[in-house]
């Protein structure tokens, strides 16, 4: 988690706070929507928030890229324009709010429904309740993240992430913060809850099978914890924090050969990082045929 009043976020600690998949991000990055970084400030966010937005409402990369190719002419700035103007789905395209405006960012064209014969104004398209209702819960979310890094709103982020959540039920990113606040908190019970909410608005969210996994993990609930992470492996097979939680979860038990396996895979996906070196550690004892228990030290 971010430190408090913190106004940057390392790749892993932006991918928990915005509920997003590493892999996503480095997809992303190869599309030239993003540029790679290590670290991230609020800018950043904003923009991978309006991607994942995006691609949630299915809007294909090659679109989204054309429109920010196209942007970029239009404001004749080298910056991402993602970090200047708000962009949403407008049915099956894109549409931009710039400067009081709602446009098509290729065209240039306002969007409106029809335009008066006379020299009246032009009425732009009424949004239908479920995408306004989106919107604001993306502005509630919005604002949870940024309460989460200011020292001692904890309550007003549970409160932000909450209307976030009243206003659309299937705001998967919300459940997820919230149940890791709880989580912090030791609130097993409310944090099992917003987990299990999450995974209730996406099946397939990978990153909530795993925090549920954390979460009977610290409760020493293994059964329930292996579950979750093999769930969260079988929808993203290259989730190095599963295999290294499992890794632990199995040499726990005494389960050596397992372990072992899962110490090796972690080590090809995250060669690199801090746990790396513990990784190898315990790879080694375990060669060498010493049972250990294996210190729970989680990747959260």
């Amino acid at each position: 988690m971010a430190l408090v009043g913190q106004q940057s976020w390392t790749r892993k600690e932006l991918c928990r706070v915005l509920a997003l998949e590493e892999r996503q991000l480095r997809t992303w990055e190869k599309q030239g929507l993003i540029a790679p970084a290590e670290e991230y400030g609020f800018s950043h966010m904003r923009t991978l928030r309006t991607l994942n937005a995006l691609r949630v409402q299915k809007i294909p990369a090659n679109k989204i890229r054309e429109s920010v190719e196209s942007l970029k002419v239009r404001l004749g700035d080298e910056q991402n324009p993602l970090d200047q103007v708000e962009m949403f789905a407008d049915g099956k395209r894109i549409g931009v709010q710039f400067r009081g405006e709602r446009l098509d960012p290729v065209s240039g064209q306002l969007l409106f429904d029809f335009e008066a014969k006379t020299e009246g104004p032009r009425l732009l398209a009424a949004r239908p309740e479920p995408q306004r209702n989106r919107e604001q819960s993306d502005f509630w979310f919005q604002k949870g993240l940024e309460l989460e890094q200011s020292a001692g709103k904890t309550d007003e982020a549970i409160e932000a992430y909450t209307k976030a959540i009243e206003l659309n039920p299937n705001a998967a990113g919300a459940f997820v913060n919230l149940g890791t606040i709880y989580f912090h908190k030791r609130d097993w019970a409310q944090s099992e809850r917003y987990y299990t909410g999450a995974i209730t608005a996406d099946p397939n969210y990978a990153l909530a099978h795993y925090n549920l996994g954390n979460l009977y993990d610290e409760r020493n609930n293994s059964e329930k914890a292996h579950e979750h992470y093999h769930i969260a492996l079988k929808l993203q097979p290259q989730y190095a924090d599963a295999h290294y939680n499992l890794a632990l979860l199995h040499q726990g038990q005494g389960d050596m050969m397992r372990a072992l396996s899962h110490w090796q895979t972690y080590l090809k996906l995250d060669p690199a990082s801090q746990w790396s070196g513990i990784a190898r550690r315990e790879i080694e004892k375990i060669k060498q045929s010493t049972i250990v228990g294996g210190t729970k030290t989680q990747r959260a």
